[in-house]
This record gives structure tokens, sequence and C-alpha cells, in this order.
């Protein structure tokens, strides 16, 4: 069992939004890391990294993304972070990997002021170029595909994911 396609990219690149969509046009399950985190503590991210930390977060979503990677066979949407990893990193090089890349300034419109997410606390726009820098490297390692979903709206990013899908076939 395998993912149909993975989507990897920096909060404000419209994963989950893209990743629902897709699922629902081709006609199988959606399943989001994130949420498979949350579900399993029972608490959200957001509390995971205040209580506990970013890296014992790193390990629940690296659990989480190996067993997601090893039993669902729909549309796959990672967490942000989740290409930190390297052992992610080495599990995706075996999968369809979609990299939704986002300007800065695009992805800082879109993410605002979202108090959701905790490494973009304080300066919103300088915390959003570190990570953006830190990890479109990585994205860009994993990926067979990139959409730069900027001028795109969430139905644009997946009508042209639906043709990379088909043309990968």
């Amino acid at each position: 069992m395998s993912p149909v396609v993975v989507l990897v990219g920096p909060p404000g690149a419209g994963k989950t939004t893209v990743a629902e969509s897709l699922a629902e046009r081709l006609g199988v399950p959606f399943r989001d890391t994130d949420q498979d985190v949350e579900a399993g503590e029972g608490v959200s991210v957001q509390d995971l990294f205040i209580d506990h930390g970013e890296a014992h977060f790193r390990a629940l979503e690296e659990k989480a993304v190996a067993a997601a990677l090893g039993d669902h066979d729909g549309v796959l949407a990672l967490g942000g972070g989740a290409v930190l990893s390297a052992a992610t990193r080495e599990l995706l090089q075996q999968h369809r990997v979609l990299f939704l890349d986002v300007s800065l300034p695009a992805a800082v419109a879109r993410v605002g002021m979202n108090g959701n997410r905790p490494l973009l606390l304080g300066n919103v726009r300088a915390q959003m170029k570190n990570l953006l820098d830190q990890r479109r490297p990585l994205y860009a390692e994993v990926a067979r595909f990139t959409i730069v979903t900027d001028e795109l709206d969430a139905a644009q990013v997946t009508d042209q994911a639906l043709e990379l899908i088909k043309e990968d076939r």
C-alpha cells in the first residue's frame, strides 16, 4: 500500500486544503500526519510544542509519517517540518511527492498572525524567512514535482496536481 501522492511544503502553501481537494477529486481517502499526531496524543500540535518541546513533537511526527506512508493509499499531507527528519526524507524517496512551494510574501500573507503555528510566533516574516531558507532545499530533495502556489487558488493547484499525477502513471 502506498499513497497516491504525498504533499510537502511550508506553512501557508496549502497542503491540507489541496490534499483534501485532490482526495475528493480522485475518490480516495485524505490523511494529514499532523492530525494523526493530534489524534494519537489527544492534544494539539501547538500544545505538544508548548508542553513537551519541538524534539518530542518531531519524534512523534517521524513515527506518524512512517506509519502513514506504509498504510495509507490515498492523498497524504505532511506537516511542514516533517522533511527535517533524515529518516523521513529517505522514506519519501520511494513515493510520489509533490512540493507545494510558496514565496515569502505569499506565505506571510496566508499565515498572518496564526497562533496555531508555534514556530512562527514573534516576528512572523523573519521566522517564515528562516524556515523557508532552512527547509526549501529539503522539500526540493524529496519532491518529484513542484507547484508554486503564490498566484493560484486551491482549485488551480489541484488541477495542476491532477495533471502531474496523470502524466506520472
